[in-house]
Parts: C-alpha cells; sequence; structure tokens
C-alpha cells in the first residue's frame, strides 16, 4: 500500500499551519537582519561614527545572544503554555518588535533598530521550543522524518528568500526603507494570522514553575538531557552542525569576493545553491530512511560533509578569474561548476546529517521535557556558534585562507563525527543496516510496524544467513539486542560491531554453562528495561534452506519475563554469498548479489501464556512460506 507523500501534511490543519507562521518568521527574521547589515555596510556613516565592520558583526551577536540568556526559560514556558496560544502571543510580540524597528527605520535611529535585532533574537529564542516540541505532539512516528524534513526545507527557504529580498529592498532609492519598514510588519501580521489556525496543543505541564535563573536553569537542563546518553549526544551533534555550517557560511561573502572575485550576485548565488541543498537533503530524508527515523542517515551525511568540505578547499586551489565576475561569468569560469556542486552537495548531506537527529530527539527524549530539551539544545548551538565564530577568527588571524579553513573544519567534522558514533554506537549499526539495504539489496517489509514502538518483547526469526541481523535491524525503528553464539561473538573485527550493538553471547549448557545462565540473565534484564530482544530459536544457520527445529531457549526467557513474542520470517536469503548453501560462489553472487530481493514479514504479537516452541515454528514457517 502505498503512502501518502510528506508534502501532504501541508494540507493538513495539523501541520500546514505551524509551518507557515514558523517559515515567515525565519523569513522575516532575515529579511530585517540583511536588510540592516546592508544598510550598514554600505551607508555606515550616515548610521554612527563606529566603524562598519564592528557594527556588522555586532548585529548576529545581538541575535545571538538572547538563545544563551532566555532559552531555558522559553523551554519551561512552552511546557507551561498551550502552544497555539504561546505561538500567538509570540507573533504578536514580533509585531511590535517590527513596529519598533520601523520607527528606527523612519527616524534614521540605529539604537532602536539595534534593540529590534535583540528583540528579534528573543522572539525567535521563545518559538524555537514551540516549532521541535509541536510536531511529536501531532506527527506518527513515521511521518517525524518526513514532517521535520518539511521544516528544515521550509526554515532554509525562509531564510534565503529573507536575505534576498532583504538585500533587495534596502537598496532601492528612495523609498527602499518605507518598503522595508512596512514589509517587516506586514509579514509579521501574517504570521500571527498563519498562527491563529494551529490547533489545540496541550502543555505537557501546565502546573509547572518557572525557574527565571537562566543560569541555573540552563545548567538544569543540560543536565537533564544528559541522563539520556542517546538525546544528548544527539544533541552535540545538532549543535556540531551549527558550528561546521557557522564557520562555512560566515566565510561565504569573503570567499565570493577574495576567491572567487565575484561581486555580490556569487555570494547571493553561493548561499542559494547550499540553501537548495539542505533542502533537498532535507526532503530526501524521508524517502530514504523508509519513513521511519532512520538515525544510519547521519554518518552518512557526516561522510559528505567532509568529503566535500574537502573537495571544496581542493576545488578552490584550481579556479581562477581574470577580474571582478558576476554569478553567470563565474559560473562559466573554468572550475567553477566543482565548487559550486560542493557547495550544493555540502548542503544536501547537511540535511542528512541534521534532519534525523531533529527526529530522534523528538521520539527518544521524555515528553514531559522535551520543550526544554528543545531549549537546552539552543544553548547549546548558541555556545558553539560563538566559539565557531573565535575559532574562525583565530585560524584567519594566523594566516590561514579561507579555504584552509573549510578544510580544517571538514577534518575537524570527521574526527568529531568518529568520536561521537564510538560513543553512540547504534548510528554506526544503523548506518551499516541502511547501506546494506539501499545499496547491495531491495529490502521489503511487510507489517514491519508490529514491532512494538516501545516497551520490551522478544524477536523470534528464521536463522538463514550472517546477515539476518542487519536485515532486521534495518526494518525496526528501535534498537536491538541479539542473542548470538558467543563463538561468532567473539571473530575478530566483527567482534567489536558485536560488542558496540551491546550483543549477547550465549553457548550451550555442556560447552559453558555459566555463560549460558549469564545470557539468560542479561535477556531478562534487557526485557525488564523495556528493550527489544531478537533470537533465533534454530540455533544454527540452516544448511539446506528449511527451517531446523525450534529449541527450548525462548519458553526459558518468557518463564523469567512475561513480555510478548514477535514471530518474524526472512525470505530471499537462501543462497546468499553469507548463507550456507552449497551452490559456488559465483553461482551465489549471481543469484543474490547485488540488488536482489529480500523481505522480513513480521507477525501478530504473540500472549506470553500462549508460547511454544512448536507454535512459533508454525507461526514463522507460514510467514516465510514458499519464498526461501
Amino acid at each position: 500500500m502505498s503512502h501518502p507523500s510528506q508534502f501532504d501534511l501541508l494540507k493538513q490543519r495539523r501541520f500546514a499551519p505551524f509551518f507557515w507562521t514558523q517559515f515567515l518568521g525565519a523569513f522575516n527574521d532575515n529579511l530585517f537582519k540583511t536588510a540592516l547589515v546592508v544598510a550598514l555596510a554600505f551607508d555606515a556613516a550616515s548610521w554612527t561614527d563606529l566603524p562598519a565592520s564592528l557594527i556588522t558583526n555586532l548585529v548576529p551577536g545581538l541575535f545571538i545572544l538572547p538563545y544563551v540568556l532566555f532559552s531555558a526559560t522559553s523551554g519551561q514556558i512552552a511546557e507551561k503554555v498551550e502552544k497555539g496560544r504561546l505561538a500567538r502571543m509570540i507573533k504578536w510580540l514580533e509585531i511590535g518588535i517590527m513596529s519598533v524597528a520601523a520607527v528606527g527605520w523612519f527616524t534614521h535611529t540605529l539604537p532602536l533598530l539595534l534593540l529590534a535585532v535583540l528583540g528579534m533574537g528573543t522572539h525567535s529564542t521563545l518559538f524555537g521550543p514551540v516549532k521541535y516540541a509541536y510536531m511529536p505532539q501531532h506527527l506518527k512516528p513515521e511521518e517525524l522524518t518526513g514532517g521535520n524534513g518539511i521544516v528544515e526545507m521550509g526554515t532554509f527557504v525562509g531564510i534565503l528568500l529573507g536575505q534576498v529580498f532583504g538585500a533587495i529592498i534596502v537598496n532601492f532609492k528612495p523609498d527602499g526603507i518605507a518598503w522595508l519598514a512596512a514589509a517587516t510588519v506586514g509579514f509579521a501580521v501574517l504570521g500571527l494570522v498563519a498562527a491563529h489556525g494551529i490547533p489545540n496543543t496541550p502543555a505537557p505541564q501546565p502546573d509547572l514553575k518557572v525557574n527565571l535563573n537562566p543560569l541555573t536553569e540552563s545548567v538544569r537542563n543540560i543536565r537533564f538531557s544528559a541522563s539520556n546518553r542517546t538525546v544528548f549526544l544527539s544533541m552535540l551533534g545538532n549543535s556540531w552542525f551549527w558550528f561546521y555550517g557557522a564557520i562555512v557560511l560566515a566565510q561565504f561573502p569573503v570567499y565570493a569576493k577574495d576567491f572567487l572575485k565575484g561581486d555580490n550576485s556569487v555570494f547571493v548565488l553561493l548561499l542559494t545553491m547550499f540553501s537548495l541543498g539542505i533542502g533537498a537533503g532535507s526532503l530526501l530524508c524521508e524517502k530514504l530512511s523508509g519513513r521511519k527515523v532512520e538515525i544510519g542517515l547521519v554518518p552518512f551525511g557526516s561522510i559528505g560533509l567532509s568529503l566535500f568540505g574537502i573537495d571544496l578547499y581542493l576545488a578552490s586551489l584550481g579556479y581562477s578569474a581574470s577580474g571582478t565576475v558576476d554569478a553567470f561569468a563565474m559560473a562559466m569560469q573554468p572550475g567553477a561548476w566543482r565548487i559550486i556542486l560542493d557547495v550544493i552537495l555540502i548542503g544536501v548531506f547537511g540535511g542528512f546529517f541534521i534532519v534525523p537527529l531533529f527526529a530522534l530527539i523528538q521520539l527518544r527524549a521524555d515528553p514531559q521535557h522535551l520543550s526544554r530539551t528543545i531549549a537546552g539544545m539552543n544553548i547549546l548551538n548558541a555556545l558553539f556558534m560563538v566559539v565557531a565564530t573565535g575559532v574562525a577568527i583565530l585560524l584567519l588571524k594566523e594566516g590561514f585562507t579561507i579555504p584552509e579553513l573549510f578544510l580544517v573544519t571538514a577534518i575537524l567534522n570527521g574526527l568529531v563525527a568518529a568520536y561521537i558514533f564510538s560513543l553512540v554506537p547504534e548510528f554506526l549499526m544503523r548506518f551499516l543496516a541502511w547501506i546494506l539495504i539501499h545499496t547491495v539489496h531491495k529490502v521489503k517489509t511487510v507489517d514491519a510496524d508490529r514491532i512494538p514502538a516501545e516497551g520490551g518483547a522478544v524477536l523470534v526469526c528464521n536463522h538463514v544467513s550472517y546477515v539476518d541481523a542487519i536485515v532486521i535491524v534495518a526494518a525496526s525503528p528501535r534498537p536491538i539486542r541479539f542473542v548470538m553464539d558467543h563463538r561468532i561473538f567473539k571473530t575478530p573485527f566483527f567482534g567489536w560491531i558485536f560488542r558496540t550493538a551491546k550483543a549477547i553471547p550465549i553457548a550451550p549448557a555442556k560447552e559453558d554453562p555459566w555463560l549460558m545462565e549469564k545470557a539468560f540473565v542479561d535477556i531478562a534484564q534487557a526485557l525488564h528495561e523495556g528493550e527489544l530482544v531478537c533470537i533465533f530459536p534454530e540455533g544454527k544457520l540452516t544448511s539446506t534452506g528449511e527451517m531446523n527445529e525450534f529449541k527450548g531457549g525462548i519458553s526459558k526467557i518468557i518463564e523469567r519475563t512475561k513480555v510478548p513474542v514477535i514471530p518474524m520470517a526472512l525470505r530471499g536469503l537462501w543462497g546468499h554469498l553469507f548463507s550456507r548453501s552449497k551452490d559456488s560462489l559465483l553461482e551465489r553472487a549471481f543469484c543474490k548479489g547485488f540488488r536482489s530481493q529480500l523481505s522480513l514479514a513480521v507477525g501478530q504479537p504473540v500472549d506470553p501464556t500462549d508460547v511454544t516452541p512448536e507454535m512459533l515454528y508454525r507461526q514463522v514457517a507460514e510467514l516465510r512460506g514458499d519464498w526461501k
């Protein structure tokens, strides 16, 4: 059965008003900020006696400051107040801020405009926790990746359009400032209109007592988030992306001017290509993830950020232009399209990196604390961006060129990613599974939604090949603890993968009774803690393609821990290179090689009181059918 497109969400009241509210907010932020920076950069003398470079760096600093000061408070407010009402209150605040800015534009008063920058930073700080905590309350788990993809696409398109139109409108003489003042107030009003369509979204903790001390609340938020290792490291990964992006995007104006010999249109071209890349990558996440939160895309995105960051450095070395060029002329220069493609692909792989992380945080964080978790992440994001600015200034001061800065950032990205993925091996396992089913094989799942989204359960499956576990991991929305033979668990290299995946080694009682008992204890503990455990009751790979008898281990597991049992059947793996088929290697590679069809069928959960090895054998055999 075909699934609705993620774009269908834009037709539904549970998503569309929220989307347009956040889109218009991102657009208006950047329309105002960019217009102010351009006005100060090209006409600083008429506004202030301070150097233009100081003022243009002050604007983004003032915008980020509220994220550090007020994120903790905004997260508490989002937990306490119904989100539709809160969104409308924030939009009323935006109208007031843009009205102050309009007075500043008309009276040529820079302090009022800088106050408005601080106000819009506060507006964005307040809306951030609403933006990401709203979606899990209205979207199904399988819609989270698609919904986040559309939101990220909308955010970056809004940023891009705001920057382009801000730069254009402010340069209209003599009425550009009047048009700008009217436009920013007008778009704030449109945002309020959109917010009135947001459906009721109950507050998770309406009785929450707000702690107004930003320092203590920030520490408490981050400490609470750190108690969930996967969520906290995902927050750090998200913040690292903003570190990477802050360094790269901040260099685009000077890179366009000094290295590409371009005018302002070349800077706009780079910004446009990056934003379109982010939008495309964000939208592709749903298709590539199979409509689930697929964190296997995160390592894939990280690899692309490093590879194309390095190639942007190499491509820059081969570019030359004889004189100042506009965007069209720049694109005609030798080597230009390689640079443009690198910028696009950095954006695309950035989308692959960031969207699954957002979805994972929304799915795994405590629902009662999600807004404050997002607020804590915003604090980290702001701090990482401030550090990024300092690192860029330091490296440039030490004599690094901008292409060399791209290279250093790409290498750092690889090191940081390797560290994070070593701490959370689930990312690596999901990546290996995702690669297998999107490159080597075509895997179809049947009723995979029967794998429970939460709580302990035992998965039982026929055992056909050495890649069975990877296929099952790819179909599950959650981590799985596999029970495996202790000799396989100890194999070189693969043993490291099995250990990082927290597999449970087991041995026959006659060979190692202590290890067998320990395995059952570990299984009981995992189920008690609400984890999924998968066993292959045959106890060995099939050597004929037919299922072997199911052993009694499943009965011992259920005797200790009464949890549902989910029968599953792998189809199409017999004859695979990693099966025990007697066919020649060449024949197996030809028949079960690149892009061969596999399937995993999932049966109805079985009540623990009804479980017997014989009954499960019959159910798995029926699910498998004649397709080995």
